[in-house]
């Protein structure tokens, strides 16, 4: 089947005044816009980059939600509060409440919602720090951020929302306290004003601005990073020129199982390990609960197994696991006929894997793993030749800080209170994560904030 290309507008096209300008096409930009059309608005998507979708397309997971009607014909009962606790603890206790609330109630209808546009998410895998099956993804199993950039590009294609890649936006423009509009920088270099009702700022993170790193967290500052190059806070700059508050600036996420041996690095998805990879030191021997929090899988690596390690899957895990497929062919995987064969091309001892490998197995057989306490990805035995490897260390990946916004998507000032007509979603912003992401938040993220976003200046206008 032909690769789906979307075309954005030219330059030319590009109107003097829009109801909302969307800055960032990556899935908040594309969810909201799509919402505000549907609400019957006229937006406009402003994206910096030559390359649509931003980071979405990198993520490769899934999308957490509970309560759905996946979950039940699945038989697992899950709930609001269950996904609630498990995303409250796994950021530290430290989410903003009333954020994590709106999210972990809406994902359901996230869902529904993008079943409703043909978006189907109807298999179920689980990541680190969940205590359930609730991270939804393709059938196919496809990674889930380049399969939702490419189906909301098409719905944007059929509703003909105007998409300007190329052209970077360098300020807010406001009047009387109130957003109504922005200052554009065009690639030919010149300046252009453009006028709307309300913006919204889906710009994502900063986790490639090795300088806004090292502001908040130097440790981190030598590290490398999943994020595409365009990941580096240019929303934060804009929010914070006219007055917006920024939080949890300091918490940035470090991503256990990043392949780094290319020029480029490539995180390999929670979703390998959820469906029964396990992860040993250079000696062949488990030293983590794989399933834990990021963080504490990260502390792990960098501790027990001097700052990498190895995941070890077999001909099951990789079936269940399409991306795989691409780990393999830009060389991340390391093919053994046997466990004895695979040790001895990651030069460790045979006999010390065959063992780790084994007392796997018995925990998957018994559902009780007495080493690390594992409690979930033990559904499947890693006992089908050939074996696997990915040699891994953790990079950074996503940042949990950002924009102050309240449930409403509203930009919120040093005062806690509304900047009239600015509204934000997704990784530019901060609070809802607390001081770690679980793994199929991200996304989850984007659908419903996004959604939020677009209804939200929607009523504003109304």
């Amino acid at each position: 089947m032909a690769k789906y290309i979307f075309t954005p507008n030219s330059i030319e096209q590009l109107r003097d005044k829009y109801d909302v300008i969307i800055v960032g096409s990556g899935a908040t930009g594309l969810v909201s816009a799509i919402q505000a059309y549907e609400l019957g608005l006229h937006p406009v998507i402003l994206e910096k980059m030559d390359k649509l979708g931003g980071n979405t397309n990198r993520a490769s997971s899934g999308m957490n939600a509970a309560e759905t009607d996946v979950q039940l014909k699945n038989h697992i009962v899950d709930s609001y509060d269950e996904f609630y606790n498990d995303t409250f603890i796994g950021g530290g206790k430290t989410n903003n409440p009333e954020l994590l609330k709106y999210f972990t109630t809406h994902a359901a209808l996230s869902i529904n919602w993008l079943t409703e546009h043909g978006i189907n998410l109807d298999s179920l895998t689980i990541t680190g720090g969940m205590h359930t099956r609730r991270t939804h993804r393709p059938d196919s199993m496809a990674p889930i951020g380049n399969f939702l950039v490419t189906s909301f590009l098409k719905i944007i294609e059929k509703y003909q929302i105007p998409v300007f890649n190329n052209v970077k936006v360098n300020r807010l423009l406001m009047d009387n306290n109130t957003v109504n509009g922005v200052s554009l920088e065009l690639s030919n270099g010149n300046i252009k004003s453009l006028a709307s009702k309300a913006v919204i700022l889906a710009t994502g993170g900063f986790g490639a601005n090795k300088e806004i790193i090292r502001k908040y967290r130097s440790d981190l500052s030598d590290y490398r990073t999943t994020n595409q190059e365009g990941a580096t806070g240019d929303g934060l700059d804009l929010a914070q020129q006219i007055g917006a508050s920024l939080v949890d600036m300091r918490e940035i996420q470090v991503h256990p199982t990043v392949y780094q041996e290319t020029a480029h690095t490539y995180l390999i998805g929670e979703a390998v390990r959820g469906e029964g990879a396990i992860l040993v030191d250079n000696q062949g021997n488990r030293f983590v609960n794989e399933l834990d929090t990021r963080q504490a899988v990260t502390d792990a690596i960098n501790k027990d197994a001097d700052g990498s390690a190895y995941l070890i899957f077999d001909t099951n895990v990789r079936k269940k696991v399409p991306a795989i497929e691409f780990y393999d062919m830009i060389g991340a995987v390391t093919h053994g006929s046997s466990i004895n064969d695979l040790a001895d091309k990651l030069k460790m001892g045979s006999e010390k894997l065959s063992k780790t490998v084994d007392a796997w197995n018995q925990a998957v057989s018994s559902k009780v793993d007495s080493l690390y306490q594992r409690s979930t990805g033990m559904n499947t035995l890693l006992n089908k030749a050939p074996y696997y490897a990915i040699h891994i260390a953790p990079a950074i990946h996503y940042t949990m800080g950002g924009i102050k916004i309240n449930h409403k998507a509203e930009v919120l000032n040093k005062h806690n209170l509304p900047i009239k007509g600015l509204f934000a979603g997704g990784e530019v912003t901060g609070g809802l994560h607390g001081n770690n992401r679980i793994g199929g938040n991200s996304i989850a993220e984007t659908i419903v904030f996004g959604r939020q976003a677009g209804q939200q200046v929607f009523k504003y206008l109304s």
